[in-house]
């Protein structure tokens, strides 16, 4: 008997972004979970959170997935009520081992103690690749810098 292995291909990508879409719009409610099922367990997956680490010994990068899960665990606990508003993709690129994207991630949410729902904007970048058949994201970097700065922006005193 043949058995056939899933896998990961060009095609499903655009299938895998509109399930983090959905899962975005739960983590605007403070659910991580749909967004921890499309991230990569494996201990090479990083996550560069704008929040900051979930404790002090994560940094500002989480690496591994019991730092990136503590970490989207922690950001997702500072948003509540909230929602996706939309997706502005700059960029994207597939291949069949590795997908990227570029994007500018709209939403609202009731976030840290206010209690107003409050518009948010992330500039964020995405790579993806296949694993056991499905694409999985295995970096994320994203902050709120969504238009140009001026140089004096990345100084520090």
């Amino acid at each position: 008997m043949e058995v056939l292995l899933k896998m990961a291909t060009v095609d499903d990508f655009d299938e895998v972004l509109e399930r983090l879409r959905l899962a975005m719009g739960e983590f605007q409610k403070g659910n991580p979970k749909p967004i921890q099922e499309l991230f990569s367990h494996r201990d090479d997956v990083t996550l560069a959170n704008p929040l900051g680490p979930a404790s002090p010994e994560i940094g500002p990068v989480a690496h591994g997935w019991e730092q990136v899960s503590k970490t989207q665990e922690h950001a997702a606990s500072t948003n509540r009520d909230g929602e996706l508003v939309g997706v502005e993709v700059i960029e994207k690129h597939v291949t069949d081992e590795l997908a990227y994207v570029v994007e500018i991630e709209r939403a609202r949410a009731k976030i840290g103690a206010r209690e107003d729902i409050t518009p948010l904007a992330l500039r964020a970048t995405m790579i993806f690749r296949p694993e056991d058949g499905e694409w999985k994201v295995v970096h994320r970097q994203a902050d709120p810098i969504t238009t140009s700065q001026p140089a004096e922006s990345v100084i520090q005193e």
